[in-house]
C-alpha cells in the first residue's frame, strides 16, 4: 500500500534541496521563516503546498491536509520525478513497468466501469469530461480528453462508440514518460481517481 510508505518517503526526502526538488517536479519553492518553506504545485488543477522540511501536504485554497493516499502520491512524485517533460505520446497501463500483470484489474475498475456508466452515450461522456476540465484530443477514439494530474503527469480518457454489434469501450491512457515521475501503483491510483471523477460529473 502506498499509504504505508508515507513516513519512509518523508524521511528519504527531508534532506533534499527544496530548490532542486522544485526544479525537477515543476513546482515553485517559496522560502519562509526559520529555514522552512513550501513547494507549491497543482494536483488535478487544485493548488497544493508541501511544507519543507516536514513534507506535509495541504490544499492551498483551504489549508486542509490531504488524505494519506494523496500524501503518498505527492511524495512519490517528489522522489521519482526527474524533470522529464511529457512526450505527448499515449500508452496503456499494460505498457508500464510490471503493468501487464495488473492490466486486467486496472481495466476492470477504470475503463470497464466508465463503459458501463456511459454505455452508448458519447455526449454524456464528453459533457462529464468537459465539466471536469478535460482538454479535447482528436487523435484517438470517438472522444478523448486529456487531464493534468500533476505538472508533468497528464492522463487521457478515451471513449470508443459502440454499435448494435459491439458495446462501447473506454480506456485510461498515460503519457509515455510517466515512469520518469511515478511508480506503476501510483499510476493505478491516478487512473482510479480520474474514473471516479468522470462518473461523479455525469449528469
Amino acid at each position: 500500500m502506498l499509504t504505508d510508505q508515507v513516513e519512509v518517503l518523508r524521511s528519504t526526502l527531508k534532506d533534499k534541496d527544496p530548490f532542486a526538488l522544485a526544479g525537477r517536479t515543476g513546482a515553485d519553492f517559496h522560502s519562509l521563516a526559520q529555514a522552512e518553506g513550501e513547494l507549491r504545485l497543482f494536483l488535478w488543477g487544485r493548488p497544493v503546498s508541501i511544507s519543507t522540511p516536514q513534507l506535509h501536504a495541504r490544499y492551498g485554497d483551504t489549508s486542509e491536509e490531504l488524505p494519506p493516499h494523496l500524501q503518498a502520491l505527492l511524495l512519490y512524485y517528489c522522489l521519482t520525478c526527474d524533470g522529464t517533460r511529457p512526450s505527448g505520446q499515449w500508452m496503456a497501463f499494460s505498457q508500464l513497468p510490471d503493468g501487464r500483470f495488473y492490466d486486467q484489474a486496472f481495466q476492470g475498475y477504470t475503463g470497464n466501469v466508465l463503459a458501463q456508466t456511459f454505455r452508448e452515450d458519447v455526449e454524456a461522456f464528453c459533457a462529464a469530461a468537459q465539466r471536469l476540465g478535460g482538454s479535447r484530443e482528436f487523435q484517438l477514439g470517438s472522444a478523448a480528453f486529456a487531464f493534468r494530474a500533476l505538472p508533468f503527469v497528464p492522463l487521457l480518457a478515451v471513449y470508443w462508440q459502440g454499435d448494435e454489434d459491439f458495446p462501447s469501450t473506454c480506456q485510461i491512457l498515460f503519457d509515455s514518460a510517466v515512469s520518469h515521475h511515478l511508480p506503476t501503483d501510483a499510476c493505478a491510483i491516478l487512473g482510479s481517481h480520474l474514473t471516479r471523477q468522470l462518473i461523479k460529473h455525469r449528469e
